[in-house]
């Protein structure tokens, strides 16, 4: 499977919340690279690459609303950009 690079912003109440912890969590489950990072606007940026599939699921539960994920927080929006892997290793809150 090929393996893709995606770069989210994620809009809402998502700073102070466990939200980076959470993402990092899901992202390692899921054998990702990358990490989670506060913006000065509010927003949280996720940069996550690995195995395709992978990568859309951590997409997926960052949309979702908190009762079916357990994410904490609250998404109002997340903007999603694809790419090529740059090797990431590991996965950072920042």
């Amino acid at each position: 499977m090929a393996e893709k690079r995606m770069t989210a912003h994620v809009h809402g109440e998502v700073q102070g919340v466990g939200f980076r912890w959470w993402t990092r969590s899901r992202a390692l489950e899921l054998g990702l690279a990358g990490y989670a990072k506060n913006l000065a606007d509010g927003r949280v940026e996720v940069v996550a690459e690995g195995e395709q599939g992978g990568v859309e699921k951590l997409e997926k539960l960052l949309r979702e609303t908190p009762s079916g994920s357990g994410r904490p927080g609250r998404v109002d929006h997340v903007q999603a950009q694809y790419s090529a892997p740059k090797g990431a290793v590991g996965f950072d809150e920042r």
